[in-house]
């Protein structure tokens, strides 16, 4: 295998032209001609045991040169790639130059490497400062949550529906006099004032009593996902079938007992204060390196190639994916709910892609011109925490984790020094 590289217009991407050897592509011609031999039919010959050369004089020379260059040109990329010493940041964009007979074997791949950074200030950046404080209103809105995930539904036949009730309707929808699929229900909850429905649907069961069949009229949004039911009138008939309250326990010290660690309600709410100030802390924290990384970011110059942001996309769209499975949810399902395409999501992560891959890349650059380095006690000491975490034995974290996944982590540890740099150096105002 020879290789070569080209710089490409577009600041850091090059191009990779590579040639493979005649025994390379004749290996790669090979194994194409084993993995495709029993799809073909010779005469003369039972299927699948036909010699190469017979199918090769049938067919042509190149019958098996597509798959063949298939075959080895994931290996020759891979060995180019580490010979080249270009920091690749991109998946390649593989496209054949020559594949044809009595000529070598040759394929180019179109790759970004990693842009070099001009840091701007990063030492000292001044940055507003997020005040802590925690009110009583804060801490009663805490304490009302978990009121309400200790509530009971009770049925109220006393009255007519409220607002914030959950009222059990059947109901069906007309346009113009006629039913539409997807109108009807029955037995269905709906929370009034949570506008899950149309217009003025819930308002205006709000006074009905239960068995009271009401004639609702809303109309659809313009922008309603059923086409033919844009922007329309519609009439639902609908019935109160019954009536439901949320009945929250007492505010006292029965009630901090059954919920904390401490017998009364001042306890708890201290309690409570201290966890929402801790909180806030965090935030504070969190606000304060978001503010100080968009500063240095702003201030340091680098170019980003498209394709770079593109592999951050597709990773990220594996994480999210990752994420919704552990959910139950799959990515087709998730599209469907949302009404979103595979280009819409790709669309709206490149933001976000973006701005990891500037963080990440002036993080780096601070971290080598600061002289950060990780040590081995450092490295050492990460990988016996990840044992703990996973409950495994340090050797065998080791042997999973490899020299590559290993240096990986090292810089990762780089990268979070030198945001402890930045951000400690900071000045709040």
């Amino acid at each position: 295998m020879n290789f070569k590289v080209e710089n490409l217009e577009e600041k850091n991407m090059v191009k990779l032209i590579i040639e493979a050897s005649d025994e390379e592509f004749e290996k790669g011609i090979q194994a194409a001609y084993i993995k495709n031999r029993s799809k073909i039919a010779i005469p003369g010959f039972r299927k699948g045991k036909a010699p190469r050369n017979i199918i090769e004089k049938m067919y042509g020379k190149e019958v098996f040169f597509e798959d063949g260059a298939n075959e080895i040109v994931g290996e020759l990329y891979e060995k180019a790639a580490k010979e080249s010493g270009l920091d690749i940041v991109s998946q390649p964009s593989i496209e054949a130059v020559t594949l044809e007979a009595g000529k070598p074997f040759v394929f180019s791949a179109e790759i970004a490497v990693k842009p070099e950074v001009t840091l701007g200030e990063y030492k000292g950046i001044e940055v507003e400062k997020t005040e802590v404080y925690v009110t009583d209103d804060d801490v009663n809105e805490e304490i009302d949550k978990t009121r309400k995930q200790n509530s009971r539904t009770v049925t109220v036949e006393d009255r007519p529906v409220a607002d914030g009730d959950t009222a059990i309707i059947d109901f069906e929808g007309f346009v113009d006099g006629v039913a539409f699929a997807g109108g009807k229900g029955e037995n269905y909850s709906l929370v009034i004032g949570s506008h899950s429905f149309i217009d003025t649907f819930e308002e205006q069961l709000i006074g009905k009593n239960i068995g009271e069949e009401v004639e609702v009229n809303v109309t659809f949004p313009e922008d309603y996902h059923a086409e033919e039911l844009k922007g329309k009138p519609a009439m639902f008939k609908v019935t109160v079938k019954e009536i439901k309250v949320e009945e929250l326990p007492e505010l006292d010290d029965e009630f901090a007992s059954e919920v904390s660690d401490f017998e009364t309600l001042a306890e708890y709410k201290e309690d409570v204060a201290k966890t929402i100030r801790e909180r806030k802390e965090t935030e504070a924290k969190n606000a304060k390196e978001d503010k100080v990384m968009n500063k240095i970011v702003e201030n340091a110059a680098m170019d980003i190639p498209e394709a770079m942001i593109n592999t951050q996309v597709r990773q990220m769209t594996e994480e999210f994916a990752q994420r919704l499975q552990m959910q139950g949810l799959s990515m087709e399902q998730y599209m469907q709910f949302t009404g979103l395409t595979p280009a819409k999501i790709l669309e709206e992560m490149k933001p976000q892609a973006l701005t990891r891959i500037k963080s990440r890349l002036v993080l780096e650059a601070v971290a080598k011109a600061e002289n950060i380095t990780i040590s081995d006690e450092e490295v050492e000491k990460e990988l016996a925490d990840m044992a703990a975490n996973y409950k495994m034995e340090l050797d065998k974290v080791k042997k999973i984790m490899g020299e590559e996944e290993i240096e990986a982590m090292k810089r990762d540890l780089e990268v979070q020094k030198a945001v402890k740099l930045v951000v400690d150096s900071a000045k709040e105002v």
